[in-house]
């Protein structure tokens, strides 16, 4: 039987993007784990999924010594968003400690071009199903879950995103404001709640001239790596990070400064 935490850790497809960082470093930092993902997502917006993406971050996971459990899952849905949680669960005979949310719904778009469909699906993704998780996780603590009481967190990804990636900056924006309501309304179970905002993160979609165009906009010159959000994202999991609460922190080499 694992005596590690449990931490549910949702957008891990694809093993440049930055849930696959978190996870390996999760991993390393003694959680296991439970990753969900969604393939068609990535098709349909990556332009290909990663189909051995997840036996990747799987495999690196365990070597690291994790038990991992496998949730595809379309956020889109509420059903099945509201289900993650108790899924984990029970597919990890463990209670979900801590929930890291770095999935998205992302099409850049603007007022002239955005979809009804499309602006809706944002806002879905990024602020329904993360409400969904959190009112889960957060009952099942209230009803007396056994998760470690001083590892207890909710981290989400977020953005500065506004003009041109309209529906997704609007969708962020919303989500910044639900996670510091979980830092405010879940203390009576001891949940630290913040969001980290990474910057231009090269995950594979940066072309050269983009990559340097973020180096020199950015003062510590290169642009912000998968591995630098999963280097935050475990502190504030870790045993020294519990105080921080309620915080939108950036992890951007200074980006956000300039």
């Amino acid at each position: 039987m694992s005596h590690r935490p449990l931490a549910l850790v949702t957008g891990v497809g694809r093993r440049a993007g930055i849930g696959a960082a978190i996870a390996s470093r999760l991993a390393t930092d003694g959680w296991d784990l439970a990753l969900s993902w969604w393939s068609p997502y990535d098709e349909r917006v990556h332009g290909a999924a990663d189909p051995d993406g997840i036996d990747s971050v799987v495999a690196e996971c365990e070597h690291a010594g994790a038990r991992v459990s496998r949730l595809p899952v379309d956020l889109a849905d509420p059903e099945q968003a509201a289900a993650l949680v108790g899924r984990a669960e029970d597919d990890a005979g463990a209670p979900v400690t801590a929930i890291v949310m770095s999935h998205c719904e992302s099409v850049a778009s603007d007022f002239a071009t955005t979809t009804l469909e499309s602006f809706d699906r944002h806002m879905a993704v990024n602020v329904r199903a993360p409400f969904l998780l959190v009112q889960a996780y957060a009952a099942r603590l209230r009803a007396g879950a056994d998760a470690p009481i001083d590892r207890r967190r909710v981290v989400a990804l977020t953005s500065d995103h506004v003009g041109f990636n309209l529906p997704y900056g609007t969708s962020k924006g919303a989500l910044d404001r639900l996670v510091i309501g979980a830092a405010q309304e879940l203390g009576d179970v001891r949940v630290s709640a913040n969001l980290v905002s990474p910057g231009p993160n090269d995950t594979g979609w940066m072309t050269d001239a983009i990559r340097q165009s973020a180096a020199d906009q950015t003062p510590l010159g290169r642009p912000s790596l998968p591995s630098d959000t999963a280097a935050l994202v475990g502190f504030l999991l870790g045993p020294d990070g519990g105080w921080v609460n309620g915080q939108l922190l950036k992890s951007d080499g200074g980006f956000s400064a300039r």
